[in-house]
C-alpha cells in the first residue's frame, strides 16, 4: 500500500499531471491549428469534440470505478480477486462502445444537423464525428488497462502512453490538416483523423506495457476474460454512478455550447477559445484525482480512516500550488494564451477578460475537488453521482436563464462557473461532515 508523504503522492500525482499537460498542449495545438485553417472548423471541432468527450466519459466513469475496486482490493490485500476485475471491466467497456459508437457514427450528425442555427458548422461537427467514433474502440482497451496501472499507483506506464498519443497526435494533425508532405489536405477531416490514430498508438503503447509487466502474471489478468457476473455486478454497482455523473457533467457543458452557438457565432468563438486554454487549469485536477481515490480507497480498505484528513490536507496544498505553476497565465498574461489558440483579433480582448474572470473559479474549484474525489474513493459513488446530478441541474438552470432569458453578454455568462463550483464545494464538504461514508463495502 502507498506510503503517506509528499513524495509518494507527487510519484503518483506528477506523471498523471504531466499526461495531463501533454494532452493539453495537444487541445491547444489542435484548436491552434484548426483555428489557423478556418474559424468555422475551429467552431465545429470544439463542439463536436466536446460531443465526443461526452460520450468517452461513460468509459471512463465506468474505468473509475473499477481503479476503486482494484485498489480496494489491494489495501484488503486480496490479489487473487484483482484479475476477475480486470477482466470484467474489459468486457463491460467493450460491450458500452459498441453503443456508444453507434450513437455517434449514426444517430448524432443527424441530430447536429437538426438543432443547429449554423448549418456549414453543423456539417463540420458531422464529419468529425464520424471520424472520431471509431476512437472508442481504443479508448476502452486503454482505459481498462490504466484503471489497473492506477489502482496499483503505477501512473508513469500513463504518462508514456500519453507521450506517445500527444507527439503522434501534433504530428498527423500537421500532416492532414494542411495536407503537407504528399498528404492530402484533409481539413476537419483530417483532425479527427490525426487524434483518432494517435488514440490507437497510445492503445498498443498500453497493451504492450501490460503483456510486458510482472503484475499480468502475479495477478493472472489474462486469465480472467470468462463472463463472471458477480464481478460484472459489483462493477456495475460502483462504476455505473460515475458513468453517469461524467455523462451529465459534459453533457451540460455540451449543451452550453449548443446554446452559446444557437446565440451567435462571436459568442461561440470567443467560448471555444476559452475552453481551449481551460484545460490547461485542469491538469493539477485531473492528476490529483485519481491519487486522491486511489488513496482514499486503499486507506479505508486497511482501515486506516485516521491518515485520511491528513491525504486530504496535503493534496489540497499541492493541487492548488500546482494549478498557481499551471493556469498563472490567466491572470497574468490572458492575451498571450488566447492568441496561442486563436490569433483573430476580433476574439482576444473579450476572451481575455473572460479567462481572466474565471481564474479565481478554477483555484476553487481545485480546493474542494479533494472533498468530492474523496466520496468518490469511498466507493459511496452513487452518492457522489446525486451531489453531481443536483450540481449540473443547478448549473443547467442558470446556464438557460444567462443565455436563453436575460441574454447576457458572453463575459457575465461565464460566471456560471462560481455557480457550479460553489454548488459541489458545498454539497461535498456537508456530505462528508453529516454523512457516515467510511465504512461503505465495496
Amino acid at each position: 500500500m502507498l506510503a503517506l508523504n509528499y513524495k509518494t503522492i507527487l510519484s503518483v500525482a506528477l506523471p498523471m499531471m504531466v499526461t495531463g499537460f501533454i494532452q493539453s498542449i495537444v487541445l491547444l495545438t489542435d484548436a491552434s491549428m484548426i483555428a489557423r485553417y478556418s474559424t468555422e472548423a475551429f467552431d465545429a471541432v470544439g463542439n463536436a469534440g466536446l460531443m465526443y468527450v461526452t460520450l468517452f466519459m461513460c468509459l471512463a466513469g465506468m474505468a473509475d470505478g473499477a481503479q476503486i475496486i482494484i485498489a480496494r482490493r489491494i489495501g484488503q490485500d486480496r490479489p487473487q480477486l484483482i484479475g476477475q476485475v480486470f477482466g470484467s471491466t474489459v468486457w463491460v467497456l467493450f460491450m458500452l462502445a459498441i453503443g456508444l459508437f453507434v450513437m455517434l457514427y449514426f444517430i448524432m450528425p443527424d441530430w447536429v444537423l437538426q438543432y443547429s442555427e449554423q448549418k456549414e458548422i453543423a456539417r463540420l461537427q458531422g464529419i468529425y464525428l464520424e471520424q472520431r467514433s471509431f476512437a472508442l474502440f481504443f479508448a476502452m482497451i486503454t482505459l481498462s488497462i490504466q484503471a489497473f496501472f492506477l489502482a496499483e499507483g503505477k501512473s508513469w506506464v500513463v504518462l508514456i502512453t500519453a507521450v506517445l498519443t500527444a507527439s503522434s497526435n501534433a504530428l498527423l494533425d500537421y500532416l492532414l490538416i494542411f495536407g503537407e508532405f504528399g498528404f492530402p489536405e484533409m481539413g476537419i477531416k483530417g483532425a479527427a483523423l490525426a487524434s483518432t490514430i494517435a488514440d490507437g498508438i497510445g492503445m498498443v503503447s498500453m497493451l504492450g506495457f501490460l503483456l510486458f509487466s510482472k503484475e499480468q502474471k502475479k495477478y493472472k489478468l489474462l486469465a480472467y476474460f470468462k463472463v463472471d457476473f458477480t464481478s460484472i455486478k459489483e462493477l456495475l454497482k460502483v462504476g455505473s454512478p460515475l458513468l453517469l455523473q461524467g455523462f451529465s457533467a459534459l453533457a451540460t457543458w455540451t449543451l452550453f455550447f449548443t446554446w452559446l452557438e444557437q446565440k451567435g457565432t462571436f459568442d461561440l468563438t470567443v467560448s471555444q477559445n476559452i475552453r481551449s486554454i481551460y484545460f490547461l487549469a485542469f491538469v493539477p485536477i485531473w492528476g490529483f484525482a485519481g491519487t486522491t481515490k486511489t488513496y482514499i480507497s486503499q486507506y479505508l480498505g486497511a482501515k486506516k480512516l485516521d491518515q485520511i484528513p491528513n491525504i486530504q490536507r496535503k493534496i489540497q496544498l499541492l493541487t492548488v500550488a500546482f494549478m498557481l505553476c499551471t493556469f498563472h497565465g490567466a491572470l497574468l498574461y490572458p492575451e498571450v494564451l488566447i492568441r496561442m489558440v486563436n490569433p483573430a483579433e476580433l476574439y482576444v480582448a473579450k476572451s481575455a477578460d473572460i479567462l481572466k474572470l474565471i481564474a479565481v473559479s478554477i483555484l476553487l474549484f481545485g480546493f474542494i475537488s479533494v472533498y468530492f474525489q474523496t466520496i468518490h474513493g469511498s466507493g459511496n459513488t452513487l452518492h457522489s453521482m446525486l451531489i453531481e446530478f443536483f450540481t449540473v441541474g443547478v448549473y443547467s438552470i442558470f446556464c438557460y436563464l444567462f443565455i436563453k432569458v436575460w441574454a447576457l453578454d458572453v463575459y457575465w455568462i461565464w460566471t456560471v462557473e462560481y455557480i457550479y463550483f460553489g454548488v459541489l464545494g458545498i454539497i461535498s464538504i456537508t456530505y462528508l461532515r453529516k454523512v457516515n461514508w467510511q465504512n461503505k463495502q465495496v
